[in-house]
């Protein structure tokens, strides 16, 4: 009799022969450079919110998210507010009392009332401040109290110090089996000339934040199999499993 691979062995298999691939992912890293220089992540909306992620970033998050079914997801970097309600759409359709913290120093007003008027507005908070102000974070802690599983998605300033922050600042609110995830470390992969009118590059991003963090605390280890069968992924790097219990 033959035996046929489960779905899950089948893909387990298939991201690893992805992992392996070095052509491929080099030819998926130039491939993306190029989209970066033409803006494609900003060709998309979700439930008509413009959510400026690439769409393979996307299904990822919905994979992590229903797999996971956090009681909170706290996001710092709102813009347009696309990525809270892909959050918030997918907590709407696991049911229960799932909630979404958005986080911004400057939440426009033309985006907030999009926002507080959107059918998923309902799971949804804004805090307006810096998501580095310690008050900020005490703010955010205070709002997540009492949630057995809790996300973390860092997406505002991609300075090395301003992440690195954020993520001593939130990394504790994390529980164990859930995801830290850091967007845009690819900056670190891509050529300078693309920031020329941001603070951030390589050597002064996310990625240089993620590996600082890492060297320094054990609850987390970064998932390479996500970004393996992504192929193409503004987080390199940036998908942070939390492996151990909190202090």
């Amino acid at each position: 009799m033959t035996t046929h691979p489960s779905w899950a062995e089948a893909s387990a298999a298939s991201i690893a022969r992805l992992r392996s691939d070095t052509d491929l992912q080099a030819h998926c890293r130039v491939l993306l450079r190029e989209l970066t220089r033409r803006k494609y992540a900003h060709n998309f909306t979700w439930m008509g919110r413009p959510i400026i992620q690439c769409p393979q970033d996307v299904m990822a998050m919905q994979e992590l998210i229903w797999s996971i079914r956090p009681d909170v997801i706290i996001e710092t970097g709102v813009a347009h507010g696309g990525s809270l309600i892909l959050y918030a759409s997918i907590l709407e359709l696991i049911g229960g009392g799932g909630r979404i913290i958005g986080v911004d120093i400057d939440i426009r007003a033309h985006n907030r009332v999009e926002i507080e008027k959107h059918p998923m507005a309902k799971r949804i908070t804004l805090v307006q401040g810096s998501s580095v102000d310690p008050a900020i974070g005490r703010e955010v802690a205070a709002l997540a109290t009492g949630a057995k599983s809790v996300m973390v998605v860092l997406d505002s300033n991609h300075t090395h110090d301003h992440v690195l922050k954020e993520l001593e600042l939130y990394s504790p609110l994390v529980t164990k089996g859930s995801y830290l995830v850091v967007m845009d470390t690819v900056i670190d992969d891509m050529p300078d000339e693309l920031f020329v009118d941001r603070p951030w590059r390589k050597g002064n991003s996310p990625k240089s934040a993620v590996h600082a963090f890492l060297a320094g605390n054990r609850r987390f280890a970064i998932n390479k199999d996500i970004e393996s069968k992504l192929l193409i992924t503004v987080a390199p790097d940036g998908y942070l499993e939390c492996i151990g219990d909190r202090t």
